[in-house]
């Protein structure tokens, strides 16, 4: 009987900065995929090899910026991988024909107002899917939808995640959220919702998959200051400013929550409140009949390169960009429109599996 084969799935891969590297260099390295294509969103990429961009071995594979140029060849799927979500993109791209994975801050589309129906439209044009996840929100939420099926009655679903972030330097996603804001100001509250608005699409996420049709989804937050200040690198808290902030986005029916999904962030030492992180992680807790409990954390492993704290949230940008890769055989034989984990076949995690004797 001849072997079987497997064409790889044609891929585009859109920006390369820290999400979109490890995506890139994950592309590269199954042979269930391709990389075809490379959307180089600074000017100093375009013409450089991905390799080079991503810090391995060239692969043949140059950046551009020219659109029309990636479009035209024909990928199967584009691993969409920007900071923020840009619908005039994702509709040119869906319209093209090409699916579209994602970890730019995408799960239901429901926070993008009349984008959504943009995107449904480019969908429906091109026959095409979109799907969007990352570590949180997505995997997290998808342990949690699994866990509920050992339940023959559900009272609540609670996702909670806490990390120290002091070595995470980010600016750009952080003080949307509130991060080096003073304590005092009375908008804080609202940018934690603005900031954090992803989580009410998770939320959502969850009660889909419980076949829930919610009264209302909500935000409550609350902040810690830092006493002293917080040199983070490429900038500093100062004392007196937030250091510490917690957002929980709550499902309610009938004035009961029942869907909770918070997270907890706190950086430096000098904290008051002095909110203690006692693992990096998520404590998912399903109350209901049996309840489940589940910790999840992440450790690197005994060959891994890095050695400091900068070098181990590295191990979280991987965690980001991986689920959307897995997801791609999936998508790309999805019904078009928007899939989430509720439409899709169990992803699979496919052409991962080093040869004998390699570590990389």
């Amino acid at each position: 009987m001849p072997e079987k084969t497997t064409t790889p799935h044609r891929v585009v891969q859109w920006t390369t900065g820290n999400v979109g590297v490890e995506a890139a260099k994950s592309v590269v390295t199954n042979p269930m995929l391709e990389l075809v294509g490379c959307f180089a969103w600074s000017a100093d990429k375009v013409g450089r090899d991905v390799g080079d961009i991503c810090g391995i071995a060239p692969v043949g594979v140059h950046a551009t910026n020219d659109v029309d140029a990636l479009l035209a060849l024909r990928p199967d799927v584009v691993v969409y991988n920007p900071m923020w979500i840009d619908v005039d993109e994702l509709v040119m791209i869906l319209s093209s024909g090409a699916n579209v994975v994602t970890s730019a801050s995408f799960i239901t589309g429901h926070n993008l107002g009349e984008g959504r129906d943009r995107i449904l439209e480019a969908c429906e044009k091109g026959e095409s899917t979109i799907f969007g996840s990352g570590v949180s929100p997505g995997f997290a939420e998808l342990l949690a939808i699994v866990a509920t099926t050992a339940c023959d009655r559900v009272d609540k679903v609670t996702i909670a995640e806490t990390s120290d972030t002091t070595f995470y330097d980010s600016p750009s996603t952080e003080i949307p959220v509130g991060f080096g804001t003073p304590a005092d100001d009375p908008d804080l509250a609202s940018m934690a919702a603005d900031g954090t608005a992803i989580f009410a699409e998770a939320v959502q996420l969850v009660a889909d998959s419980l076949g829930v049709e919610l009264d209302e989804i909500v935000c409550e937050a609350e902040y810690a200051q830092t006493t002293a200040d917080v040199d983070l690198g490429s900038w500093t808290i100062a004392a007196g400013c937030v250091a510490g902030v917690y957002a929980s986005w709550q499902g309610r029916v009938a004035g009961t929550t029942l869907i909770d999904i918070n997270v907890r962030w706190r950086k430096g030492q000098t904290l008051e409140p002095d909110w203690q992180i006692d693992a990096e992680g998520w404590q998912i807790t399903i109350d209901g009949r049996p309840t489940v409990n589940m910790t999840v954390g992440f450790l690197p492993p005994p060959y891994f390169e890095g050695k400091t704290m900068a070098d181990f949230m590295k191990l979280g940008t991987i965690m980001t960009a991986m689920p959307p890769v897995h997801a791609i055989s999936a998508v790309v034989t999805a019904a078009p429109g928007i899939a989430t984990y509720n439409d899709l076949p169990l992803t699979a995690a496919r052409g991962v599996v080093p040869r004998a004797g390699t570590t990389s």
